[in-house]
C-alpha cells in the first residue's frame, strides 16, 4: 500500500456547521458537503458528546464509499481545548472513519482558516462571523491571535456584536422617548423580528436565545441601510472595530498584509469600507467572505510534513 493515502479528508467545524471537503492524492476535490456543528465544547457533557456521535455518523454517511478505504484527516475544530480534547475527539471520529495512522491532525478552526488565507508568516488573518478574531500563524508555526473573547468581553464586528449594539440603540432611544421605534426602520425590523415592541419579546430573545439566532438580527441591521442612518453608522463602525482586530497584530508583528474572512462580511461593503478607513495607509486589505478553509484542510491532510498535533 503507497504511504500517502487514497483521499484527504478536510473539516472546518464551527458552532452552527460543519464543512467537509474531500481531495484526492493530487488536490483535486472530490467531493464537499455540510453537515451540523462540531465544537470541542460538545465534549464537556454526556449529551454534547451524544450530539457529536451523532453528526460524526452523518459526516461517514455522507462521505458514502469514500469511508471504506484510508482517510488523512486534517480538522478545525472550534472550542477545541488540549490533548485530552484531542483524544477524546479523535476517539468517535475514529468509530466511523477509518483514518490513517499517523495522518490525522486535529485543530483549531482558525488554524485551517488562517492557512486558507496565507502561507505562515505572510499576513493577518481577521474573521468574522457570530464572533470576531485576527490570527497570525507565523513562520515557526506558532498561532497568535487577538480579540475573539466571546459575547461577553468582546467579538467586535461579529454578527452577535451587530445585533447587540442595534438592540442596545433601540431601548436607549425608547428609554428617552417611548415609542421611538416606531421613526426607525432598523428598529421596526428588529422588534418585529423578535417578535414585538414590548421589552418582554426582547428580554426573551436574547436572555433565552442562541448565540446564533441572536447574530442572525445583524441581518436586519444590513437591511435597513438604505433608510436608516443609524444602521449605515452602526455598520461603520462594525468596520473599524475590525479593523482594530488587524491593528493589533500590525503593532506586534509589523506591516503585511491583512485578509478579512467570515459570513459577517456578507452583511454590507460598508464593514470593508469602516475597515479599510481604519487600516494605516500601504497595508493591503483583501476581503474573501467564503475562505473554502475545508478545502484548505483536506489539501493539507495530504502533506507529509504537517504542522499541528498528529495521532498515530
Amino acid at each position: 500500500m503507497s504511504k500517502t493515502p487514497v483521499f484527504g479528508l478536510g473539516l472546518d467545524a464551527g458552532g452552527s456547521r460543519t464543512r467537509w471537503a474531500l481531495v484526492d492524492t493530487n488536490g483535486n476535490v472530490l467531493a464537499q458537503g455540510r453537515v451540523a456543528g462540531m465544537s470541542g465544547l460538545q465534549l464537556q457533557s454526556e449529551a454534547g458528546v451524544a450530539t457529536l456521535r451523532a453528526t460524526v455518523l452523518a459526516l461517514a454517511q455522507s462521505l458514502g464509499d469514500a469511508v471504506k478505504v484510508p482517510l488523512a484527516l486534517y480538522g478545525g475544530f472550534t472550542g477545541l481545548g488540549g490533548e485530552h480534547d484531542k483524544a477524546a475527539l479523535l476517539a468517535l471520529l475514529r468509530e466511523q472513519l477509518r483514518l490513517r495512522p499517523g495522518h490525522t491532525t486535529l485543530t483549531h478552526d482558525m488554524d485551517i482558516a488562517y492557512r486558507a488565507a496565507f502561507a505562515p508568516g505572510a499576513g493577518y488573518l481577521v474573521y468574522a462571523g457570530t464572533g470576531s478574531i485576527s490570527a497570525f500563524v507565523d513562520a515557526q508555526g506558532q498561532t497568535h491571535r487577538a480579540g475573539g473573547r466571546g459575547p461577553a468581553l468582546g467579538d467586535e464586528g461579529g454578527g452577535y456584536w451587530v445585533a447587540r449594539e442595534a438592540l442596545s440603540w433601540v431601548w436607549r432611544q425608547e428609554d428617552r422617548r417611548p415609542g421611538a421605534w416606531k421613526q426607525s426602520p432598523m428598529a421596526r425590523r428588529l422588534l418585529d423580528a423578535v417578535g414585538g415592541s414590548d421589552w418582554n419579546f426582547t428580554r426573551a430573545f436574547v436572555y433565552s436565545g442562541d448565540r446564533g439566532e441572536i447574530g442572525k438580527l445583524a441581518l436586519q441591521v444590513a437591511a435597513s441601510v438604505e433608510d436608516d442612518r443609524a444602521a449605515h453608522a452602526l455598520l461603520l463602525r462594525a468596520g473599524a472595530a475590525l479593523g482594530e482586530l488587524a491593528q493589533h497584530m500590525l503593532h506586534r508583528f509589523g506591516p503585511r498584509p491583512v485578509t478579512a474572512g467570515g459570513r459577517a462580511l456578507l452583511l454590507s461593503p460598508l464593514l470593508e469600507q469602516g475597515m479599510r478607513a481604519a487600516l494605516p495607509d500601504g497595508i493591503a486589505l483583501r476581503v474573501t467572505p467564503d475562505l473554502a478553509a475545508h478545502i484548505t484542510a483536506a489539501q493539507l491532510a495530504l502533506v507529509n510534513d504537517q504542522i499541528g498535533h498528529q495521532t498515530p
